[in-house]
C-alpha cells in the first residue's frame, strides 16, 4: 500500500463527518445565499434534509470502508470517488441554476458507474459499470431535455424561476417536460424497466451498494420533489407517477421473495420501495415520500453493511411458528386498523374525506397487517407474548413514521407544492384492488406453489448475463 492510500481514506472520512456536522448546523440556521449566489444554490428544507442524510450515511460507509477496504487495490480513488460523489449529491440536492442541477446529476451517474466497476479485474464488474453508465447518460439526456423545455418556455435559467412560471407555460410544454422527468426519474431509481442496471450493479463493493441505495437511487424522488410543481399540474401526468410507481412496488417486492443472493434480494427490495415513494409522490404526498426514502435509505444502508453477517448467522429451513389462531388473528387486523387510524390522525389525514390520503392509509394498513402477521409467525416466543408484542412494538413504530413525516411537512413550508391531494380515480380502486390480491397472494405462498409464476418472477428479475460472476476463483484473485 502507498502512503498516499494511509492517509487518504482517514482524510476524507473525517471531511466527511465534518460535511455532516455543517448539514446538522443547517436544521438551524440556513444560509441566506444573495445574488449570485442564489441563482446558483438554493438551501431550502429538501436541501438540508438531503444533505443530512446523504453526509451521514457517506460518514459511515466511509468508516466502514477504512476496514472493508483495506488492502484492496485503487484504494485512493475508491476514496476519491466516494467522497467526490457525496459532493455531488448535496450540489444536486441545493442547486437553483438549471445548468448545475443538469451537470450534477450527469456526473453523478459518472461517477456511480465507476465506483459499481471499480474492481478493474473482473469483466463483469466492467460490463456492469458500463451497463450503468448507458442507462444514467440516457437518464440525463432526458433530463436535459425537460429543463431545457421548461427554461426556453419560461425564460428563465433557475429552477425557482421556472417553477414560478409554470401556470403560464403552455400545456404541451408542461406536459412533454413532465414525462420527460418522470422517465429520467424511473432510470435513477431503478423503476421497471429500468431495474436490471441496479439488479447488475452487485459487482460494487458492498459499501458502494449501501451508499448507492441509501441516497443515489433515491434521486428519482428528489427529482420529482424538486420539480413538484411540474409533475403536479396535469392529473394525467400524476397518474402516470402512480402507475409507474405501483407496477414496480408490486414487481420488486416479488422478485425479492424469489431471490436466493442476499445482496441481490436487497436491490430488489430496493426497485420495490423506490416504486412506492414514486407511487406516493404520484398521490401528491412529498413529505411522505421523503420520510420513506430516508427512513428506507438508513435502513437499506444497514443492511448492505451487515449483510455479511446476515449470510452467516442465517439457519435455513427454520420452521415458522404454528398458525395465528382466532386471537392471534383478531390482533393482527386491530393492530392493522388501528394503525391505519393512528397513521391518519398523526398525519392530519381525514377519515371521512376521500381522496388520495385514504389510499396511502390503505396502504399503511396493508403494511402494518404484513407486518404483523410475520410477527405472530415467525418469532422463537410463546404465542401469548407474540400476539402482546404486536401493538406494544409495531403501533409506536408507526408512530414514529408518522413523525417523521411531519417533521418533513414542517421543514417542506418552503418547498412549492410539497403537498397536494388529488381526487380518487378509478386507477386508485384498481391499485387497491390488485395490492389487496398482492397481499392475499404473498400471505398464501402463491409464488411458490406455481411453478410457472416462480420462474416467471426469476427470469424477469435476471440481471445482465455478463455481470453474473460465478468462478470462485477469480473472485478470491481480487
Amino acid at each position: 500500500m502507498s502512503r498516499s492510500s494511509s492517509w487518504l481514506p482517514l482524510l476524507f472520512t473525517r471531511l466527511t463527518w465534518g460535511l455532516f456536522a455543517l448539514s446538522l448546523g443547517t436544521l438551524v440556521w440556513s444560509p441566506n445565499l444573495e445574488g449570485a449566489g442564489d441563482v446558483l444554490l438554493r438551501v431550502d428544507g429538501l436541501a438540508r434534509v438531503m444533505a443530512l442524510m446523504t453526509t451521514f450515511v457517506s460518514g459511515i460507509v466511509h468508516s466502514f470502508s477504512r476496514r472493508y477496504m483495506a488492502g484492496a487495490k485503487r484504494l485512493n480513488a475508491f476514496y476519491g470517488r466516494l467522497f467526490g460523489l457525496t459532493l455531488i449529491v448535496l450540489v444536486l440536492t441545493a442547486a437553483n441554476h438549471l445548468v448545475l442541477f443538469a451537470g450534477a446529476w450527469a456526473a453523478m451517474g459518472w461517477v456511480l458507474a465507476d465506483l459499481i466497476g471499480h474492481v478493474r479485474g473482473w469483466p463483469q464488474a466492467r460490463a456492469a459499470s458500463r451497463y450503468a453508465r448507458q442507462h444514467f447518460l440516457g437518464g440525463s439526456v432526458l433530463l436535459a431535455a425537460a429543463l431545457g423545455l421548461l427554461g426556453g418556455g419560461a425564460e428563465a435559467w433557475t429552477i425557482s424561476g421556472v417553477l414560478a412560471a409554470v401556470g403560464t407555460l403552455p400545456t404541451f410544454v408542461v406536459a412533454g417536460a413532465a414525462g420527460l422527468l418522470l422517465l429520467a426519474a424511473m432510470v435513477q431509481s431503478a423503476l421497471v424497466p429500468f431495474h436490471r442496471w441496479l439488479l447488475s450493479s452487485m459487482t460494487a463493493p458492498t459499501p458502494v451498494s449501501a451508499f448507492m441505495h441509501a441516497g443515489l437511487v433515491n434521486a428519482g424522488g428528489v427529482l420529482l420533489a424538486r420539480f413538484a410543481p411540474v409533475v403536479f399540474e396535469l392529473p394525467v401526468v400524476m397518474s402516470a407517477i402512480v402507475l409507474v410507481g405501483g407496477v414496480s412496488a408490486l414487481l420488486g417486492q416479488a422478485w425479492m421473495l424469489v431471490q436466493t443472493d442476499v445482496k441481490r434480494q436487497l436491490g430488489a427490495s430496493t426497485v420495490a420501495q423506490m416504486g412506492f415513494m414514486v407511487l406516493q409522490c404520484g398521490l401528491g404526498f412529498i413529505p411522505a415520500a421523503i420520510a420513506h426514502l430516508i427512513l428506507h435509505g438508513f435502513y437499506k444502508a444497514y443492511l448492505f453493511l451487515a449483510s455479511g453477517s446476515a449470510v452467516k448467522h442465517t439457519a435455513p429451513g427454520r420452521p415458522e411458528a404454528p398458525g395465528t389462531g382466532v386471537v392471534g388473528g383478531l390482533v393482527t387486523a386491530a393492530a392493522a386498523m388501528g394503525g391505519g387510524v393512528l397513521f391518519a390522525v398523526l398525519t392530519g389525514k381525514s377519515l371521512t374525506a376521500l381522496n388520495s390520503g385514504t389510499v396511502l392509509t390503505v396502504f399503511v394498513v396493508l403494511a402494518v397487517l404484513h407486518a404483523t402477521r410475520t410477527l405472530v409467525r415467525r418469532s422463537s416466543l410463546s404465542r401469548p407474548v407474540r400476539i402482546a408484542l404486536v401493538p406494544s412494538i409495531l403501533l409506536p413504530t408507526l408512530a414514529l413514521y408518522a413523525g417523521v413525516y411531519k417533521g418533513m411537512g414542517m421543514l417542506f413550508v418552503d418547498v412549492p407544492s410539497a403537498a397536494a391531494p388529488t381526487a380518487l380515480t378509478p386507477l386508485h380502486a384498481v391499485l387497491l384492488v390488485v395490492f389487496g390480491g398482492a397481499y392475499v397472494a404473498v400471505e398464501r405462498g402463491w409464488h411458490r406453489a406455481s411453478t410457472r409464476l416462480y420462474v416467471a418472477l426469476r427470469n424477469t428479475a435476471q440481471p445482465l448475463s455478463t455481470t453474473l460472476l460465478n468462478n470462485r476463483d477469480q473472485y478470491n484473485a481480487h
